[in-house]
């Protein structure tokens, strides 16, 4: 059901350690700068035995590829000279809490490790409070009521007709007009090139829609100037969502949602706590908050944004004084720990 072809002595990819998996919830190269050792015995031994353990802890064969990739990299810098020739690698605990093993996973056969590697950022904005709406005049509403991250997120029909497309297009012009009158940020959700038709800074993808884009419009994407947002629910989400460079990855359903039908398990605090040490750019938490002492839980691990969907209720100006005290006391309380590894989200 799933093969993994290991890549580490192929010489076509300068600087760049790639695997091609093939698994039944995601193809793609795994890709990591190739670590500069002599020091290489044992590394297809160390994949392969990670691979089984990572599935063991019952991880789906994608992310238990994931951490072999991760285990095998942390090994080789650990390598050492034992007699003559190449000595062996020296597999340790810890790997699975170091960003710099983490590596970036392509969309399609195409794109294989030649972006350029992401590096940590540190001091990473604050997106902070992100509301999620359906509608021009609910953007209005959180606006006033102070929410400066607003997501409009309305649902294509099954059978758009030019009068749904001229109501959307409405629907985000007026919703961009607001947000700019109050120095507000307006995400997009799935309609990027409308977005940036009309001048919106921002938009959100979920990963089906980014595949389903294929390598041109994502490389059109890229070139619109379009901050991106993007969702991830597993580990070789995470990794395939950083070769995009996005401005921020969301990590998800941190809670169970009844928002939408989803195949995953709860993220909980302990894998958001890893999301946000391990994915290089800014956080953003979501799914199943639905009260504030949730929302300063989910501010400890570090998230910069956390989204509120029904929590802000009828009336916004009332409820969100209290959401944004629990943020602040979740930015000021003690940061949660970071799990050594994550655990299975399907």
């Amino acid at each position: 059901q799933a093969v993994a072809v290991t890549g580490g002595d192929e010489t076509n990819a300068p600087g760049w350690s790639r695997d091609w998996i093939d698994t039944p919830h995601a193809s793609g190269w795994l890709a990591l700068p190739r670590i500069d050792t002599p020091h290489t015995h044992g590394t297809g031994c160390t994949f392969a035995a990670s691979a089984a353990a990572a599935l063991t802890l019952g991880f789906v064969p994608a992310d238990a590829l994931v951490l072999a990739k991760m285990s095998t990299a942390h090994a080789l810098r650990s390598g050492y000279a034992a007699g003559q020739g190449a000595g062996p690698v020296a597999a340790h605990a810890g790997f699975g809490a170091l960003p710099g093993v983490l590596p970036l996973m392509s969309w399609d056969e195409n794109a294989a490790g030649d972006a350029t590697f992401l590096p940590r950022r540190h001091g990473c904005e604050q997106i902070g409070l992100y509301a999620i709406v359906d509608s021009a005049e609910r953007v209005r509403q959180v606006v006033a009521a102070g929410v400066r991250s607003v997501q409009l997120r309305i649902k294509t029909p099954a059978a758009p007709d030019a009068a749904w497309q001229a109501a959307l297009r409405r629907s985000i012009a007026d919703a961009l007009a607001i947000c700019q009158a109050a120095r507000a940020t307006l995400i997009v959700n799935d309609h990027w090139r409308l977005a940036a038709e009309l001048g919106a800074p921002a938009v959100h993808l979920g990963q089906e829609d980014l595949l389903a884009l294929g390598e041109s419009g994502r490389a059109a994407l890229a070139a619109s100037g379009l901050k991106l947002g993007i969702s991830s629910h597993s580990l070789w989400e995470l990794c395939r969502a950083r070769a995009q460079r996005p401005w921020y990855v969301a990590c998800g359903p941190v809670w169970a949602t009844l928002t939408k039908a989803m195949p995953w398990r709860p993220q909980g605090l302990d894998n958001l706590a890893w999301w946000v040490r391990m994915a290089g750019v800014p956080v953003v938490a979501i799914g199943g908050i639905l009260e504030p002492d949730q929302l300063t839980q989910a501010a400890r691990s570090g998230a910069s944004g956390i989204c509120v969907v029904r929590g802000l209720g009828d009336d916004p100006a009332r409820t969100l004084p209290r959401w944004q005290a629990a943020l602040d006391a979740g930015r000021a309380a003690p940061p949660l720990p970071v799990p050594e590894l994550p655990h299975s989200s399907l």
